[in-house]
C-alpha cells in the first residue's frame, strides 16, 4: 500500500487467537499487514509470543485459552468466560476498524458473538474458520449472524459459506509459507550427536494439555514396540512453552534416547531432521509434508466428547493432506484405532522400507502442490482483504469515534451489564455485505 502524500489515519486491527497454531497464523498475518500498510497498522488483542515478536500488543496471552475437550474445558470455563468479557470490553472501548478472529472457535467465536451483540458496526472477520463443511455444518447458519466475512484456505470453502450468506474470500493455505523455515536438520543432529544414518522419529503429541494426556502414553508404548526392531532408534519431541513441562515429565524413562526441544527454530529443524513422525491431528501434519517427512497421524478425544461429535461428522478423513488428495495417503489412527500396536505397525515401513517411504513422499509432494506453494503468499492475500474491509469501515464511520470517552464508557457498561435501560439490546441488528 503506497503512500500518496496525503495523511491517512492509522488502522487499528484487533486480532484474537486462542492457541499456538493460531499464534503462528497471526504472526504471519501481522507481517503481511505490515508489508502492505507499513506503520499505518496497529495490531492489538489476544495473541501469543510469535505475534508479540511482530510488534503485536496483547491485552492477555493465550496460555489460559488453549484447551480442548470437555474434561479440560469445563474446569477452565470461569477463566475463559472472564477472558471473553475482557476481550469484548477492550474492543468496545477501542472500537477497532476490524476484528479478526483466528481458529479456536470455542473461544474466539464467543467474543465475536458478544461483540456483534453490543456493536454490530465493527466488522468481524473469521480467518482459519472452523471446518463446518466437515462436521456440524449447521454452525455456518449461526455464524452468519455474527461473522461479516470469512477468509478461507481452500476454494471449495467459498461456495460453502456463500450458501449461508457469508461473504468469503480464498487466500490459500498460509502454512505453506513456513517451508523456508523448515531447515537446519543436519545441524540439529550434530548438536545432539545423532549420526546421519541413525533413524530419528519425531513425536508430536499436540499443543494442548488434553492432547498430551490422551496421546502421549500411546505414542510412548508404540515407540517401545518399534525399539525392539530398531534398537538404535532415537526420538525427538518438539513442544511449546505452556505444555513443555508436561512433555518433559512424560519423556522421563522414555524407551529410546529422546530430545525435547521448545525453541521455534529447533521445532522446525526437528521436522527437517526426522526420518518419520507420529503426530496429532492439526497444522503440524502440513508442516511435516513441507518437510517431506513421512508420518502417521494418531488422535484421541475423551470418550464423551467423541460420542457427542461423531453424529455430526460429514467427512471420512481429517488430515488435510488426505482431504486434498481424496485418499488416505497418511494413515489416520483415530480413537479406538489409536493403539500402540497399530501406530507401530504403520510407522515401521516408513522407517525401514524404502519403497513405502518413497510412496508417501510422492503423495506429500502432490499435497504440497495442491496447498498452493509458490506465487503470492496466502497471508498477503488475507491481509489485503482485511485492509479493504477495515478501510471501508473507517471511511463510513458515522458513530462516536474511539476517543469519545462517554461513548466508550457506555459501550463497556453495556457489555458488562448485558442490558440497556430499556431492557433490550441498544444497537440495531448487524448489517451484512460489508465488502
Amino acid at each position: 500500500m503506497q503512500s500518496t502524500g496525503t495523511a491517512t489515519p492509522p488502522l487499528n486491527i484487533m486480532l484474537v487467537v486462542g492457541e499456538p497454531s493460531g499464534d503462528e497464523l497471526g504472526a504471519q498475518l501481522i507481517a503481511a499487514l505490515q508489508n502492505l500498510a507499513s506503520d499505518r497498522v496497529h495490531t492489538t488483542g489476544v495473541g501469543g509470543q510469535a505475534m508479540i515478536a511482530r510488534g503485536f500488543e496483547p491485552i492477555f496471552t493465550t496460555d489460559a485459552t488453549s484447551v480442548m475437550g470437555l474434561r479440560e474445558v469445563v474446569p477452565r470455563i470461569p477463566v475463559i468466560l472472564k477472558r471473553v468479557r475482557e476481550a469484548t470490553e477492550f474492543a468496545l472501548a477501542t472500537r477497532p476498524d476490524a476484528v479478526v478472529i483466528i481458529d479456536s472457535p470455542d473461544f474466539t467465536h464467543r467474543i465475536a458473538k458478544r461483540l456483534k451483540r453490543f456493536d454490530p458496526s465493527i466488522p468481524i472477520i473469521n480467518y482459519a474458520a472452523p471446518q463446518v463443511w466437515a462436521s456440524r455444518s449447521y454452525r455456518a447458519k449461526k455464524m452468519a449472524r455474527y461473522i461479516d466475512a470469512v477468509i478461507t484456505f481452500f476454494p471449495f470453502e467459498v461456495e460453502f459459506f456463500a450458501r449461508y450468506g457469508i461473504p468469503a474470500y480464498c487466500a490459500g493455505y498460509p502454512v505453506v509459507e513456513r517451508a523456508e523455515l523448515i531447515r537446519g536438520g543436519d545441524a540439529l543432529r550434530r548438536r545432539f550427536g545423532i549420526a546421519p544414518g541413525v533413524p530419528l522419529l519425531a513425536v508430536l503429541p499436540g499443543s494442548r494439555r488434553n492432547e498430551i494426556r490422551l496421546l502421549l502414553p500411546a505414542f510412548r508404548s508404540a515407540v517401545a514396540i518399534l525399539a525392539r526392531d530398531i534398537p538404535d532408534l532415537v526420538c525427538i519431541m518438539p513442544t511449546v512453552g505452556h505444555v513443555g513441562p508436561l512433555v518433559r515429565r512424560a519423556a522421563d524413562n522414555w524407551p529410546t534416547p529422546v530430545h525435547v526441544v521448545e525453541e521455534n527454530a529447533d521445532r522446525f529443524a526437528a521436522l527437517d531432521a526426522a526420518d518419520a513422525a507420529i503426530a496429532a491431528s492439526g497444522t503440524v501434519t502440513t508442516e511435516l509434508a513441507l518437510a517431506r517427512t513421512p508420518m502417521v497421524m494418531g488422535y484421541r478425544l475423551g470418550w464423551l466428547t467423541f460420542a457427542l461429535l461423531l453424529p455430526f461428522l460429514h467427512v471420512r478423513r481429517i488430515v488435510l493432506i488426505n482431504i486434498v488428495l481424496q485418499r488416505e495417503a497418511v494413515p489416520e489412527l483415530i480413537q479406538w484405532k489409536c493403539t500402540p500396536e497399530r501406530i507401530a505397525h504403520a510407522l515401521r515401513p516408513l522407517l525401514l522400507n524404502d519403497e513405502a517411504r518413497a510412496a508417501q513422499l510422492r503423495d506429500l509432494e502432490a499435497a504440497v502442490r495442491a496447498f498452493g506453494l509458490g506465487g503470492e503468499s496466502p497471508s498477503i492475500r488475507a491481509a489485503r482483504t482485511i485492509l479493504s474491509i477495515a478501510e471501508k469501515r473507517q471511511a463510513t464511520l458515522s458513530f462516536p469515534g474511539p476517543h469519545d470517552s462517554a461513548g466508550d464508557r457506555r459501550a463497556v457498561e453495556i457489555a458488562k451489564g448485558d442490558f440497556s435501560p430499556e431492557g433490550r439490546s441498544p444497537i440495531a441488528a448487524p448489517q451484512k455485505n460489508i465488502v
